[in-house]
């Protein structure tokens, strides 16, 4: 393997792993500072926004139109989370029902997390996306039924897709009987990915731009849910104590160990177009946030920040990450510069 795909590699797994342990940071973060209510509003907001933007052009891409409606949702959440990452088996019961198990280790409660997180907030993800799969199918009769969560000591998030007799009211298109259990998986009959079709550039690019699809949606969700300001607030923060925590990881991954090449590699693997003079970095795209110009506040901006900060500070404690210029209002390029400083003098 030459050594700029090398590079290229290691930039998609860094920035992929970075933006996933920064979503769990986020909904933790949320948990704790805006209470279990509001938490739950941001986690279903943000996957009923994900499966809006993706649900649909994901079935097609998949060629699973011409599956009935409950296998072919099964067989989209297998496939999906399995390039990005995510352990997901899916069983076909039936034409009419279909079953899935997000199986431990779950991705989205990263770790430890998985002991903090409300049985609330794991139920909100289910109202966000698989709820709602019937009405962007036009199919009044499709639901799910959740039969196990992990967060409540079950193995693994668990349920069927059912196309029911009668259509289903708002309110029934999620229902929960954990008394159920799913029939064996036949691992056999799983789809396997074609390592010819599918190379390990091919693959640590799809888990980067699934983690990055997670961390563009929740950003306007937690501003419209909670205020721009408020927003910037707890993407700053959490963002800074995930960098911190990650920092010796993602320059291992990366295998870099100086402030500003670490940033420019970070900022490279999202996709965007860099120009580098000294300790500035010119950044004149946004990959992350493309096509979101007329929902974007300077505080999405502002609380990002706080991740690269995060990762540098560990490298040099005195470090000042300074934004001279700003894309997201109207100026050529967002504008960075990396500088060190000493310890105050006497005032």
């Amino acid at each position: 393997m030459s050594s700029s795909r090398d590079r290229v590699e290691s930039g998609y797994q860094a920035v992929g792993q970075l933006f996933h342990r920064y979503l769990t940071g986020l909904i933790l973060a949320l948990v704790v500072e805006t209470g279990t209510e509001k938490a739950a509003r941001v986690v279903q907001g943000l996957f009923r926004r994900q499966q809006e933007e993706r649900f649909l052009p994901g079935l097609e891409k998949l060629g699973l139109l011409d599956e009935s409606a409950a296998v072919a949702c099964a067989k989209y959440h297998y496939l999906s989370n399995h390039l990005g990452g995510v352990s997901v088996v899916f069983i076909p019961e039936s034409e009419k029902k279909a079953w899935i198990r997000y199986a431990p280790p779950r991705w989205i409660f990263d770790g430890t997390a998985i002991a903090a997180i409300p049985t609330e907030v794991s139920r909100a993800m289910l109202w966000g996306w698989h709820a709602n799969n019937g009405v962007l199918l036009d199919n009044p009769k499709l639901g799910f039924v959740c039969t196990g969560q992990t967060v409540d000591g079950l193995p693994g998030l668990e349920g069927y897709y059912i196309e029911e007799e009668e259509e289903l009211s708002a309110g029934n298109r999620l229902r929960f009987n954990y008394g159920e259990s799913s029939p064996p998986v036949n691992y056999a009959d799983l789809p396997v990915l074609d390592n010819e079709e599918w190379p390990s550039e091919r693959l640590l690019k799809v888990a980067r731009n699934y983690s990055m699809d997670y961390i563009r949606n929740i950003i306007p969700v937690m501003s419209q849910e909670l205020g721009p300001l408020a927003a910037q607030g707890i993407l700053y923060r959490t963002g800074r104590k995930i960098g911190m925590q990650y920092s010796l990881e993602t320059q291992r991954v990366l295998g870099l160990d100086e402030p500003i090449d670490v940033l420019e590699a970070l900022l490279a693997a999202q996709g965007d177009v860099l120009g580098r003079v000294g300790a500035n970095l010119s950044q004149t795209s946004w990959r992350l946030m493309n096509g979101l110009e007329t929902e974007s506040t300077p505080e999405w901006m502002d609380g990002l920040v706080g991740l690269w900060e995060g990762v540098l500070l560990v490298m040099e404690p005195h470090l000042r990450l300074n934004l001279l210029e700003r894309l997201d209002m109207g100026e050529e390029a967002f504008l960075w510069r990396v500088t060190k400083t000493g310890r105050p003098k006497k005032f």
